[in-house]
């Protein structure tokens, strides 16, 4: 084999990482996700996913009582919530007397 050529196996590969990335693009344009969408979205298992639906720690909406979707707005809220300061921040806020 010439070594310019790769092999079947990396091309299927490369071909499969370009998908992904394209799946992820279009994914990010969406303003409403379903179950599966969430999941990819957010990089977890379904499993997970449903777990927290039932646990109803992710916004979600059923409007049909069987069908979940999500606002990615509010993913995006979710997924930012509780942040972890900085040292500086942290620093920062002892000087100004914050104690949170």
């Amino acid at each position: 084999m010439a070594e310019n050529q790769i092999s079947l196996a990396e091309y299927f590969q490369q071909n499969n990482q370009r998908l992904d990335r394209i799946e992820q693009g279009i994914l990010a344009q969406k303003t409403v996700f379903t179950f599966e969408d969430f999941c990819r979205y957010v990089g977890i298992s379904k499993s997970w996913g449903y777990k927290l639906t039932s646990q109803r720690a992710v916004p979600h909406y059923s409007p049909n009582g069987k069908t979940l979707y999500f606002e990615k707005a509010q993913i995006d809220k979710w997924l930012l919530q509780n942040p972890v300061r900085t040292v500086a921040q942290l620093k920062n806020a002892v000087v100004e007397g914050q104690t949170k």
